[in-house]
């Protein structure tokens, strides 16, 4: 009825009221059924897919032997080979199966009127006979395909390889990039025509004039797909299905299938053999599941054949059947499929969850113990956050894989079930979750931040060796205050982060946490939080790059420590209560003259390795930097609190532990006392 929903329509006076609109603006009209899917059923996102189901379902519970329409492959016929093109993979890991066949002498032009009336069914719009059938055909069995125009591939060679970094391309909407170098290309002997599985190339699409085109479909990995997809932000059907895993095993009969249909609406001869490269043939995975185990997660008891015929039905083939336990082999289709559970799952689906009695009796066992300390150390904590107008973040285990270089990922837990390829790793961080919800605040305009949030961290050290640890984290970005006629709005820092990190110490009374420089590879400024010789976590600003890779252009302060070692500190330190000193305090100040390089810890630490009993505090309140100082020079005002919980304090004594205090400095520091 045309693209445009502005105003009313005016109908002719003619127009008899009550009439169909189908009827009057004679439309094409179908039964059309909208389905719901989650993200794992990547099986079902095609009309085959469904009709699988839908067979299952009616052979069980109809008693009806049904099966899905197979399209025979004898409708395909090389008629000659006219158009051969030499084919090589380079990177087999992000492309395991690479097919394709060459068409010659086509016409490019409209489609039939009944392609055209089933794409727009689905909500597609008609382009030209050839991307018209490689929809149809996407949407018909779920596998993506690709066209080239052959006239535009230099020397009849196609490459599927990654190139450097930094390579421009220009995509079929004209827009160009800058290649990322674990991308894959489908290429020339020249120059890359198409990112692998995402986005066309204008350089070797299809055009009104193309006569001859090379058809492609192939299997490409969905972890690459995914980061590639995200990348370059080019979401496309074609990336979707990549990234969620097709079938490895259907990529040359579907391409004869729409092979054989393109010459039989756009006119042609298939002019070459099939290329297939099938580097490592995948073989079908084995699950193996206990009859009792049906029944026991399901809660139903289903006979042997039942099972089999709802798997048959579902593409499973049994490899071995015995009194206790069936052995499957999972058809290609089903990348999700790995566990028994997975498989009453299946089963279950195709019975229907109505089916399953809810038990008369439900047994419980309550527990009955004390709380752990940990419970009550994580109260405590949280209860003093919100106190200081934090907010606790809850965010998801399960992360971006296009986070981590491959490197990275090699000690990170992988999930074998993943929903999609963009969330199959196990966090090993809370850094990268964080970041996330920082970038969505800010992208809200809610640009002060102030969070807390208790979660796990995985990492492996090989196959079976697993480690959950819990952590804690802080995140602080923007102003510490509001703008108010008092006092003006102040940026969050580095100190406002160590000032929370000694105050929560203090709440599970772990004293003299101190921070030492280290390096960080997301981290600026990066130190770690100890306690004498053991590390708690590491705290720092969130450096440069890792702001730019989630979008982020203010500063950001981040600290995660470890939860265990925190606890277990704890649990360790006995409070003490003692009371208030009745005797007064005295305190003295003292400018020292220091290299720009000594940091402020280790003068600090060169004074309590004094051990001076009556010193009590010992706090830097001023650093003054000038020419007139002389060249890399600082100088440190430091304040000293002494004090005796028996007696008065007298100058005498004050200052002989100020005069011992400056020799200290000036012997192992080199620092100069200003007078």
């Amino acid at each position: 009825m045309g693209q445009s929903h502005d105003g009313i329509l005016i109908l002719s006076e003619y127009a008899v009221p009550g009439t169909p609109a189908a009827e009057y603006f004679q439309l094409y009209t179908d039964v059309i059924y909208e389905i719901g899917l989650t993200p794992n059923r990547m099986d079902a996102m095609s009309h085959w897919g469904v009709a699988r189901d839908v067979c299952a379902y009616l052979s069980l519970h109809d008693k009806q032997d049904i099966k899905p329409i197979v399209h025979k492959e004898d409708e395909f016929e090389i008629d000659n080979q006219s158009l051969p093109i030499d084919v090589k993979v380079e990177n087999h890991k992000a492309c395991p199966r690479y097919s394709g066949v060459s068409l010659a002498n086509v016409k490019i032009g409209e489609s039939p009127k009944w392609l055209q009336q089933k794409l727009k069914a689905i909500g597609l719009r008609p382009i030209n006979n050839i991307v018209d059938i490689t929809n149809y055909i996407l949407h018909d069995v779920g596998q993506p395909l690709h066209a080239f125009d052959i006239d535009k591939i230099a020397d009849w060679e196609i490459v599927v390889k990654n190139v450097p970094g930094g390579t421009p391309f220009t995509t079929l909407d004209n827009k160009t990039i800058q290649l990322h170098a674990e991308d894959l290309l489908i290429c020339d002997s020249q120059k890359p025509m198409c990112i692998a599985g995402v986005y066309g190339g204008i350089n070797s699409g299809v055009t009104e004039s193309t006569t001859n085109i090379f058809l492609e479909s192939a299997f490409f990995d969905t972890v690459n797909t995914r980061r590639t997809s995200f990348r370059h932000n080019l979401r496309t059907d074609a990336a979707g299905r990549f990234e969620k895993g097709t079938d490895i095993s259907a990529t040359v009969k579907v391409l004869k299938r729409a092979a054989a249909l393109i010459k039989e609406i756009a006119g042609g001869e298939i002019a070459s053999d099939v290329v297939d490269i099938y580097s490592q043939k995948q073989p079908k995975k084995e699950v193996a599941i206990k009859w009792h185990f049906i029944k026991k997660l399901s809660g139903k008891s289903y006979h042997p054949d039942t099972v089999k015929n709802i798997l048959s039905n579902l593409g499973f083939e049994t490899v071995k059947e015995s009194v206790d336990e069936l052995i499957v082999a999972v058809p290609y289709h089903k990348p999700d499929i790995h566990v028994p559970a997975d498989l009453v799952e299946e089963i279950v689906r195709i019975d229907g969850l109505d089916n399953i009695d809810i038990p008369a009796t439900i047994t419980i066992t309550p527990a009955i113990t004390d709380r752990e300390d940990t419970t009550i150390y994580l109260e405590k904590i949280a209860n003093y956050c919100i106190g200081q107008g934090f907010f606790e973040m809850m965010t998801n285990s399960i992360t971006n894989a296009a986070y981590f270089s491959e490197k990275e990922q090699s000690e990170m837990v992988k999930m074998k079930n993943s929903l999609s390829a963009a969330f199959n790793i196990l966090r090993p961080s809370l850094f990268e979750t964080s970041m996330e919800v920082v970038a969505h605040n800010l992208n809200h305009k809610n640009n002060n931040l102030r969070l807390f949030e208790f979660g796990k961290a995985y990492h492996t050290k090989g196959i079976g060796k697993y480690t959950e640890e819990k952590k804690l984290c802080f995140v602080l970005t923007g102003h510490k205050n509001e703008n108010s006629w008092q006092q003006k709005m102040l940026a969050t820092d580095f100190f406002a982060l160590k000032g929370l990190l000694e105050a929560v110490g203090k709440l599970l009374g772990i004293s003299e946490i101190k921070l030492v420089n280290t390096t960080h590879p997301k981290l600026a400024d990066a130190v770690h939080i100890m306690q004498g010789q053991k590390i708690l976590g590491e705290a720092g600003s969130v450096n440069q790059q890792m702001r730019q890779q989630f979008g982020i252009k203010q500063p950001v302060y981040f600290a995660e420590l470890n939860w265990a070692i925190l606890t277990q500190l704890a649990s360790q330190q006995e409070q003490k209560v003692k009371e208030i000193n009745k005797f007064p305090a005295v305190q003295r100040d003292l400018a020292v003259l220091v290299s720009k390089n000594l940091s402020w810890q280790n003068l600090k630490e060169t004074v309590e390795s004094m051990q001076l009993k009556k010193l009590q505090h010992v706090k830097l309140f001023d650093i003054f930097e000038s020419d007139k100082l002389g060249k890399d020079k600082k100088s440190l005002a430091v304040n000293f609190v002494f004090q005796d919980e028996e007696k008065t304090l007298t100058d005498k004594e004050i200052d002989k532990w100020m005069q011992s205090i400056m020799s200290a400095l000036e012997k192992n520091l080199q620092a100069e006392i200003r007078k």
